[in-house]
């Protein structure tokens, strides 16, 4: 009795053993039963029994899967090599990770085949040109999906992201190409823009030049206007009723300038206003 006593208490100990389970935080486990779920088991100890019960272990942490690259026909019949990744996690709650495991078979080739299947349904209505531009909507377009489709899957799609949308060699040349003339033609109106601003500036620089020397000749007229004007006051007040001398004068002077000789009649009146002017008296003769 006391061996089989013995004995007990070790099976016991073992079963006990064999029986213990550890769940990380990382993790949700569901327990089935004789093949019928029994209960849902969260981090930390649990224990099952053994044989009886078996415990199946669920990552809920986020995962990225790869959709494949795939060639899709655009709206305007080019072929474009299309890749995407899809980012998603099981819910952590009991009935999530039960539906993960219950509701779908192989959880990320479904996943994958879906994401594939969506993409050429929403490319497919697109041209090349607006799949490249439009990558963003591409993006919402397929988390929606996917959400709508996953919804039963106890999953949650947490983002999308387009990896590359490449159009045939021949048509990616043909693009750059377009690319290339059309950043050239910008440079071109960028540069006739420059030169145009910069002839504008050198007219308005001309025309203000041309402002100056006008303005310049009508204060010179008008400074020798207003010479002229007190010249004639001067022979007004000095010169009333000898006018003609003052123009004999006035040439004069203006012969002078060249250093000219001139020779002027003895008695003449010239001759008289002359000395005068330069404090010499005639003399008279005897």
């Amino acid at each position: 009795m006391e061996y089989l006593s013995t004995f007990i208490i070790i099976g016991v100990i073992l079963l006990f053993l064999a029986g213990i389970r550890i769940v990380r935080p990382t993790q949700r486990a569901l327990v089935e039963r004789l093949g019928k779920y029994s209960h849902f088991a969260n981090p930390g100890f649990n224990w099952i029994i053994p044989v009886i019960d078996k415990m199946y272990m669920i990552n809920i942490t986020e995962k990225m899967i790869n959709a494949e690259s795939q060639v899709i026909i655009t709206n305007d019949n080019l072929n474009a090599s299309v890749d995407a990744q899809v980012y998603f996690k099981i819910k952590s709650d009991e009935e999530s990770v039960k539906n993960s495991q219950y509701n779908v078979n192989n959880i990320e080739y479904q996943i994958v085949n879906l994401a594939r299947t969506t993409l050429r349904n929403i490319i497919g209505t697109m041209t090349l040109k607006s799949a490249n531009s439009e990558r963003g909507k591409i993006n919402r377009e397929l988390h929606n999906t996917l959400l709508e489709e996953t919804m039963n899957w106890g999953i949650q799609i947490v983002r999308t992201e387009l990896k590359e949308i490449d159009p045939p060699k021949d048509v990616q040349e043909t693009m750059n190409k377009i690319v290339k003339a059309e950043n050239e033609k910008v440079a071109a109106v960028d540069f006739a823009t420059a030169t145009e601003t910069k002839a504008d500036g050198e007219k308005r620089a001309e025309i203000r030049r041309a402002e100056g020397f006008k303005q310049g000749a009508i204060l010179r007229a008008e400074g020798e206007a207003q010479a002229i004007a007190l010249v004639n006051e001067a022979a007004e007040k000095y010169f009333v009723g000898n006018a003609q001398m003052l123009r004999r004068i006035q040439a004069m002077e203006t012969s002078l300038k060249d250093n000219s000789k001139i020779v002027v009649p003895m008695g003449s009146d010239l001759v008289n206003v002359m000395g005068a002017m330069g404090g010499v008296l005639p003399l008279k003769e005897k």
